[in-house]
């Protein structure tokens, strides 16, 4: 299939999930213009199954978004933003992938697969780790310093969250993996990506995830609200302005979360020419 002709069709594909999105409260309108652009050109050059794991991604953090939300009202005030990801968001998390899906049109190479279903599967795994990881039985420890920390703090990390991160890249790993598999029967000229993409998937997403904690934990700038006393990642709380409680105030979410996707993409990356290397 043309280029041209996968461009219409990811552009169709992609704008009637994000209008749907949109409808169910899983994204701003701002959300829709990201989710349109990343899910339009990752389809174009990436092919069929590059697209369709940037769906199985949204998908499946959407719904876990919405799992028991009313037991996750109590913590948004925590985070910089809500259950609505925005273009920020959507940029955060999927514009690397979009990046690499062009540069592998453009230089085709097996290690751009890799590279994709790392920086995805780390986006898909903090996600997983902050959704499930709120309803731990134990409280999160701080990474930095193993301090036992309220749910939802920044830079917290509990075995139930890390075990939910593993599921969350473990899918999006073998999703990519069966996807490729289908669209290699169906168009014989694209490029199945191998078997070591599923174990990749879940190192990188790991290791993004972890760095998204330890920035969460140092860099990123966190709030104290002067009303309430309320921790928060929000710069505007209770009707009113914050004050910086540490961190930087250039780091925010969306940057950590990027952070976080880099990390992925190169773990997955390096550990697909070691064994590239090895065979």
């Amino acid at each position: 299939m043309s280029l041209p002709y996968r461009l219409i069709l990811g552009l169709l594909l992609s704008l009637g999930i994000a209008l749907l999105a949109h409808r169910r409260r899983a994204l701003s309108a701002s959300g829709i213009l990201g989710a349109v652009l990343c899910g339009t050109l990752i389809l174009a050059f990436g092919g069929w199954a590059w697209g369709l794991a940037l769906i199985v991604f949204f998908l499946s953090s959407s719904l876990l978004s919405h799992w028991r939300r009313r037991r996750k009202r109590s913590l948004e005030a925590l985070f910089a933003k809500g259950g609505r990801r925005d273009l920020g968001q959507a940029l955060a998390n999927g514009g690397l992938a979009t990046l690499l899906a062009l540069l592998a049109h453009l230089w085709p190479h097996p290690a751009w697969a890799a590279l994709f279903a790392g920086a995805l599967a780390a986006a898909s795994a903090d996600t997983w780790a902050t959704e499930v990881g709120v309803f731990s039985p134990n409280p999160p420890r701080l990474i930095t310093t193993g301090q036992a920390v309220p749910p939802g703090t920044s830079g917290g990390v509990s075995g139930l969250g890390t075990l939910a991160a593993a599921g969350g890249a473990l899918l999006l790993g073998g999703a990519f993996y069966l996807l490729g598999g289908l669209e290699a029967i169906l168009f014989p000229a694209a490029l199945q990506p191998p078997w070591t993409v599923i174990p990749l998937s879940v190192l990188g997403g790991l290791s993004g995830m972890l760095v998204d904690s330890l920035l969460g934990a140092t860099l990123q700038g966190i709030y104290r609200c002067p009303r309430c006393g309320q921790e928060t990642e929000r710069r505007w709380h209770c009707a009113g302005p914050t004050q910086a409680l540490r961190g930087q105030r250039w780091m925010n979410n969306d940057l950590v979360n990027l952070w976080g996707t880099l990390v992925g993409a190169a773990v997955a990356g390096v550990g697909a020419l070691l064994l590239a290397s090895l065979s």
